[in-house]
């Protein structure tokens, strides 16, 4: 045992030593290529002693990284991520003057610009040198991961012991759909998940149906919280507050999970020992990093941004990130100018602040997300849930099957190995359940194709002023005199050439748009509006929407049959006899359930507008700037899957004789043995977790006062949700 310890010893101190050679090696380098970066022996420009100022120098600049670098980050807490990124390079610059200015031997001169860059040089390659010697070097790795989790312990009070309980980790790829990944996993993208699922599987792929909202804000609530009643959209507006919600604002984010506590009785799906990264809703986690709904939070230990400065504390980490963040600022120019040359058809402007927000996403949210997981798993917590948003920024703006978003899911798989990798050092075992919370359905535009936005087009209908380009198009130009007609029929007055009659007096519509589902209200109405409100004030706005190519199909409130669904050639449909025909036919299985669900919501807005969708081409019109959409019914968009391993229980297992599929006592909304809507997902998880932690606990255990701190903290964002 004492020789292998002695081998142990040696070797380490041997990685030491190759890295502190190839840094000052590196150092040597650059100062013979900058001019402005030099190196003076104390008594002369011998190169053996510069060589020894170089040597000094890089050790000085290493042990300042490990030892004043994690201080300088904690000091900086109060600075936003971005500016603390675009810091990085000057902290790391500082200390290389700074280290060149405290060796005892020669002296090293350079300006400020050429520090940054002499120091970034540096740092990038001592991390490749160490993870170089690490890769081959398996028990190495192993040990490194131990401290890392003995440390972990150490300073969390834990002992590490878990009863053979095994932990579970669920890897949201954000936007993946179930025929994206096959494709991925097919050609060859992603072999990390292929392996599971080869000749000797060990994962089972499931696919299951979002709500009609197809997007992360209705799902991750569902799959987190256990419900997402009354999600009608991304983004919708609710009478009775006066304000517009939005899912990825925090102080909306805040409310929504208020309301699913209040709703289910219990704080989420990781309240027993969980961690929540990168995600929308916390799912009950006391562990929490960039988790949008805890973003107003007050205490120290539980802003959002906690998790950028626990990945930023390691200098190499900054490095190595911001350069990577340059490089897929560089990348997104390149491929979007290449687009533009093609002239690739459909395609949106990706221009201005986009490929900074990009690089966010498919770097920086990844790095910091990804590390946060592998951090989890080395203290063992009990379950974890984090986001990877990158394939979905992406696919929004290239598409959901282009050679772009395919490179972004192939360094998504190198995320999921390194999990997978990781989780064999952890002090538990894990089980890593990959999903995603929805798909991404391809199409140009509504406004590309037909010259005018949903509002646009909305407040043509209503017989309201709309941009001259508007009025120039098709459909402007026959929405105005559908408007106009009907207001001079309505009003039994002659037609004048080239007037328009004022509609009705009342507030203008709010149009809110979530991918290819259009949500407008009429502020000035306290209730929901039913159809024939909305005739006598605006005789021609449903009729104008109901036959436009561009969409779908409307549902709006009948005095007379409840609820109706209108299609094109006047089709009618109340939603108590509706089925997957008639105006939803081209909408897939289980659209009249998702309806008549979102249907019976508060919320629902005066008339849900749905894109068309073509089977044939697989295309819907998006009502935003995105040719890779969700949000609605149609396609792709409403196909997410579970990628589950097989010690797991079946998702959908076989109907009992009561008609309960999981034996939790309810009988989920299933279709024919598939899982459908993000509520069902959850009881799913719930009993896998059962399966190996025992049951979750309870809201009724949280102390007294942390309901209090809970409730203060959803006020306030309530309040700055108003004040919004």
């Amino acid at each position: 045992m004492l020789q292998g310890r002695w081998r142990t010893t040696g070797l380490a101190l041997l990685r030491v030593i190759v890295v502190w050679a190839v840094s000052s090696l590196t150092m040597l380098v650059l100062a013979g290529i900058l001019p402005d970066f030099r190196l003076q022996s104390g008594d002369g420009e011998s190169i053996t002693k510069v060589a020894l100022t170089a040597a000094w120098g890089a050790g000085a600049f290493g042990l300042l990284g490990a030892l004043v670098w994690p201080l300088l980050v904690r000091a900086l807490l109060l600075v936003p991520a971005l500016v603390l990124g675009l810091l990085v390079f000057f902290l790391n610059g500082s200390l290389l003057l700074f280290a060149l200015w405290i060796i005892p031997v020669g002296q090293g001169a350079a300006n400020a610009e050429t520090a940054v860059v002499v120091a970034a040089v540096m740092s990038a390659v001592a991390s490749a040198t160490s993870t170089g010697l690490a890769v081959g070097d398996d028990d190495a790795y192993r040990r490194r991961l131990s401290r890392l989790a003995d440390r972990r312990r150490r300073r969390s009070g834990e002992d590490g012991r878990h009863g053979g309980q095994p932990g579970t980790v669920f890897l949201q790829l954000d936007g993946v759909g179930h025929r994206v990944l096959e494709e991925a996993v097919a050609e060859g993208v992603m072999p990390h998940v292929a392996a599971w699922l080869g000749e000797n599987p060990t994962h089972r792929l499931t696919p299951w149906r979002t709500d009609w909202s197809s997007q992360t804000g209705a799902s991750q609530l569902g799959i987190l919280h256990g419900t997402n009643h009354d999600v009608p959209a991304f983004r919708w507006y609710e009478k009775d507050s006066g304000r517009i919600m939005v899912s990825n604002r925090p102080a909306s984010a805040a409310v929504l999970q208020r309301r699913a506590i209040e709703r289910t009785g219990d704080g989420g799906l990781l309240t027993l020992d969980g961690a929540s990264r990168g995600n929308l809703f916390s799912g009950g986690a006391d562990q929490l990093a960039l988790v949008l709904s805890m973003a107003a939070r007050r205490g120290r230990a539980n802003r959002s941004r906690a998790g950028y400065f626990a990945y930023f504390s390691d200098p190499a980490n900054a490095v190595r990130t911001v350069v990577s963040f340059v490089a897929d600022v560089g990348r997104e120019i390149g491929q979007s100018t290449r687009a533009r040359l093609r002239g690739d058809r459909p395609r949106v402007s990706r221009g201005g602040l986009y490929p900074f927000i990009r690089a966010f996403a498919t770097v920086v949210e990844r790095d910091v997300v990804v590390a946060a997981v592998l951090g989890d798993m080395l203290a063992g917590r009990t379950a974890v849930y984090a986001d990877l948003v990158a394939y979905d920024e992406v696919a929004h703006h290239s598409g959901p099957h282009s050679k772009d978003a395919l490179r972004v899911l192939r360094r998504l798989d190198r995320s999921v190995g390194l999990i997978a990798r990781a989780a064999e050092h952890a002090p538990r075992t894990y089980r890593i359940v990959l999903l995603s919370d929805h798909g991404q359905s391809p199409g140009a535009t509504f406004e590309r194709v037909y010259g005018l936005t949903i509002r646009d087009l909305v407040r043509a209908g209503c017989g309201l002023p709309v941009p001259r380009r508007a009025q120039r198009t098709k459909s402007g130009a026959e929405a105005r005199d559908a408007a106009r007609h009907a207001v001079r029929s309505a009003l039994h007055r002659p037609e004048r050439e080239g007037t328009v009659e004022p509609a009705e007096p009342g507030s203008d519509p709010v149009v809110l748009a979530s991918g290819n589902l259009a949500l407008i209200s009429f502020p000035d109405v306290p209730e929901r509006m039913s159809r024939e409100q909305i005739d006598r004030r605006h005789p021609a706005l449903l009729r104008t929407l109901a036959s436009h190519p561009g969409i779908g199909f409307l549902l709006v409130r009948s005095e007379e049959y409840g609820s109706v669904v209108l299609g094109p050639g006047g089709a009618e449909v109340p939603v108590a006899e509706l089925d997957d025909t008639g105006p939803l036919a081209q909408m897939g299985p289980g659209a009249a359930d998702a309806v008549r669900r979102t249907d019976s919501f508060p919320h629902v807005a005066d008339i849900m507008v749905n894109s068309m969708y073509d089977p044939a081409t697989g295309q819907v019109h998006a009502f935003e700037e995105q040719i890779g959409s969700h949000g609605g019914l149609g396609g792709e968009q409403s196909g997410a899957f579970l990628l589950s391993p097989l010690v797991l229980s079946a998702p959908v297992p076989a109907r009992s004789e009561d008609g309960d599929r999981d034996g939790d006592g309810h009988d989920g909304r299933d279709g024919g043995g598939e899982l459908v809507g993000a509520e069902a997902v959850h009881r799913v998880f719930r009993r896998w977790l059962r399966e190996g932690s025992g049951p979750q606990v309870p809201l009724g255990t949280v102390s007294a006062e942390a309901a209090n701190v809970w409730s203060t903290e959803v006020q306030t964002a309530e309040g700055e949700l108003d004040s919004a």
